[in-house]
């Protein structure tokens, strides 16, 4: 009989659920999920690699790309949509790739995860390149789709992380960076969803978001990048923008106006007193890095009163 992941072991912790009552079935779940937390914190020096790899990337132009099956592919989906409204960001920077395409997200496509070569299609077909970095996610460790698309990534050069939950996976022996986050059986058996697939959801969180502050995509802890698509998130820029520049409603209003509603520029504008011009240019010769955009323009305005002194 072959030796059994971890994640897919009995837990003797929940022998006999099923005839346990609501209260004692629900003390159980979230006993297991506080060995989630722990897991991490073993794993926190190669998620620093990892973001740091992942930023890098994209400051040299590079693209980040996700790619799973199953739960660990809609968790990836979930993650790379999230940050265009949140960072301002385009789609093209982080993208996901899930087994069986866009219907298996909400359809299970049977077979798709078992496919080596289809992992190795998926990302030759977005022009996978060196430049680029290729985050592979398995709880087990051992998804022939996404171990199939890591070692073509191998082969382009490109970045290689891989997250798994399973010690000494196959994964960990194909990504550059491993990061392993060993959470143990499950409340049910190999449902990975449950401590495995909370353990990459927080990994992912880390891992965007972390390298959207190193990529200067939030000011202080404020959501600069946001994107203002509808009321909610146009009065949440207007309410950040106060905040972060210590200006008033009308300040705030004008300069939002004046940029396009770019906030970034808008705080720029109120902190500085750039231009629109003068704050859209520093912040492409920054590559939107908020804070050294308004370093740069206070650096600038500092110069030119030296200069006239």
């Amino acid at each position: 009989m072959p030796t059994q992941r971890a994640t897919e072991q009995r837990n003797p912790r929940t022998y006999g659920i099923d005839a346990k009552s609501t209260p004692e079935i629900l003390r159980a779940i979230h006993r297991e999920d506080t060995f989630v937390l722990k897991a991490i914190s073993a794993a926190m020096p190669a998620i620093v690699r990892a973001v740091d790899a992942m930023a890098s990337t994209i400051q040299k132009g590079g693209r980040v790309f996700y790619i799973g099956a199953g739960t660990s592919g809609r968790l990836a989906v979930l993650d790379a949509a999230e940050l265009p409204p949140t960072f301002g960001t385009p789609a093209s920077l982080v993208q996901a790739i899930i087994a069986g395409g866009r219907r298996a997200l909400t359809n299970a496509v049977e077979g798709a995860e078992d496919n080596r070569v289809q992992g190795a299609r998926d990302l030759n077909a977005r022009k996978l390149s060196a430049k680029d970095a290729v985050v592979g996610i398995a709880a087990s460790g051992g998804t022939p789709y996404v171990l199939g698309a890591l070692k073509f990534a191998n082969k382009k050069r490109a970045i290689t992380i891989g997250i798994t939950s399973n010690p000494g996976a196959p994964i960990t022996k194909t990504a550059r960076i491993s990061i392993v986050t060993p959470t143990g059986p499950e409340v049910i058996t190999g449902s990975t969803r449950m401590k495995a697939g909370t353990a990459q959801k927080l990994v992912l969180n880390m891992l965007s978001t972390a390298t959207m502050i190193r990529l200067g995509r939030v000011y202080d802890n404020w959501m600069i990048g946001v994107a203002l698509t509808n009321q909610k998130l146009q009065a949440r820029g207007l309410r950040i923008l106060m905040e972060a520049s210590g200006a008033d409603v009308a300040e705030s209003t004008r300069a939002l106006r004046q940029s396009g509603h770019n906030l970034a520029a808008a705080l720029i504008m109120l902190k500085t007193g750039a231009s629109v011009q003068e704050a859209k240019r520093l912040l492409r010769d920054t590559k939107d890095h908020v804070h050294s955009a308004i370093n740069r323009a206070h650096q600038v305005a500092s110069n030119s009163h030296k200069a006239h002194g």
